[in-house]
């Protein structure tokens, strides 16, 4: 299902236009249809840029399990646009597509471990309102992963809220990203999915 577009769906033009846009092409594909409404505000655009590309840089957080704590917020959200361009960056990535497929049903899949459970149980958990969040299973997995990672993900899951509300908030669907991969946009687990 294509983009709604409830904020309009910018022209990318200009010497900056030009770059982004091929940028996007050569690295995506396509420009992703979050670009074209943060280019209505160019400020907000490159900042969100800039933040990214930082983000992107920390490595304290196994890559597996930052995958996993996005895609279940993403998933708890609703987000089909950020699940389908998780999917993709996973792909990219090299990680495990049978473990990520798995992720919005992550409850009902016999495919995680236990610390990996505990990941997108807090995903899940940062990503209610209200917040779920509990000591005993911060204090896991800090036990678990050492408080610096603990940090990463919990910045990596407020992140995704971020990404994933400003998405769906705009309109923002499934492009198709996935198909390079074959994963289908799975459907999270009734659980949580009006939390």
């Amino acid at each position: 299902m294509p983009s709604t577009f409830r904020i309009p769906k910018a022209q990318v033009t200009g010497l900056y236009g030009r770059i982004m846009s091929a940028y996007a092409r050569r690295t995506y594909g396509q420009i992703p249809d979050n670009a074209y409404v943060l280019w209505h505000h160019r400020p907000v655009l490159k900042a969100v840029l800039k933040f990214e590309q930082r983000v992107a840089k920390w490595r304290a957080l196994d890559p597996n399990l930052k995958s996993y704590a996005e895609l279940a917020s993403a998933g708890v959200i609703g987000c089909s646009w950020c699940l389908d361009f998780g999917y993709f960056l996973a792909h990219n990535e090299g990680l495990d597509l049978a473990k990520v497929r798995e992720v919005p049903r992550w409850r009902e899949s016999d495919v995680f471990t236990q610390l990996e459970r505990d990941v997108m149980e807090y995903a899940e958990a940062m990503s209610t309102t209200p917040l779920a969040v509990t000591d005993d299973l911060v204090a896991r997995l800090i036990d678990q992963l050492g408080t610096e990672a603990v940090v990463e993900l919990t910045q990596m899951i407020a992140l995704e809220n971020m990404r994933s509300r400003f998405n769906s908030a705009a309109g923002l669907q499934s492009q198709g990203y996935s198909d390079v991969c074959e994963l289908p946009l799975a459907v999270p687990s009734d659980r949580v999915r009006h939390a």
